[in-house]
């Protein structure tokens, strides 16, 4: 680390940071921030619920969806893993029976993966486990603006990205 340098970051040591610069800082900041919570909150299910954390992210999307059900593309989308690993996650998901497979109606060759009643109950059993894990991580250390001003932020950079 340099002297004149606040901190180590992913842009080096620079006396004054340029905008690049500071976000390649940020970014680093946020990779660290999501490897150092996701094992913590997947522990924290785990430990409660005997749910992993990628089990439950597949379970929340079917939870809101439509008939409780999506197809294993769209499933995807949403929970931001390949197809090919959500297919996975979903044959173990439903060997366990939380959610049950069903070919769609209009095209044989697309998947729908279908939240069960038992997968809706360990979903609603592990739900306050989650909540509580975000609000002890994500929450307590921030005041209610600077989690508003996080937000805004980052629904700011997932819209840009859309275009």
């Amino acid at each position: 680390m340099c002297a004149h340098a606040r901190k180590p970051g992913y842009a080096g040591c620079v006396a004054e940071q340029t905008k690049s610069q500071i976000a390649a800082d940020a970014w680093g900041s946020l990779l660290r921030v999501h490897a150092d919570l996701v094992p913590k909150m997947d522990a924290a299910l785990k430990a409660a619920t005997e749910l992993p954390l990628a089990w439950y992210d597949i379970l929340l999307e079917l939870y809101g969806a439509e008939d409780r059900a999506l197809t294993m593309g769209d499933l995807a989308d949403r929970v931001v893993l390949s197809r090919t690993r959500v297919s996975r996650l979903v044959d173990e998901i439903a060997r366990a029976g939380l959610v049950t497979k069903r070919t769609h109606p209009d095209d044989e060759r697309s998947t729908y993966a279908v939240l069960t009643d038992e997968g809706v109950r360990r979903f609603r059993e592990a739900a306050p486990v989650y909540l509580a894990a975000i609000d002890h991580h994500v929450a307590s250390p921030l005041s209610k603006s600077e989690l508003e001003q996080l937000r805004a932020l980052l629904e700011r950079l997932a819209a840009h990205d859309r275009r």
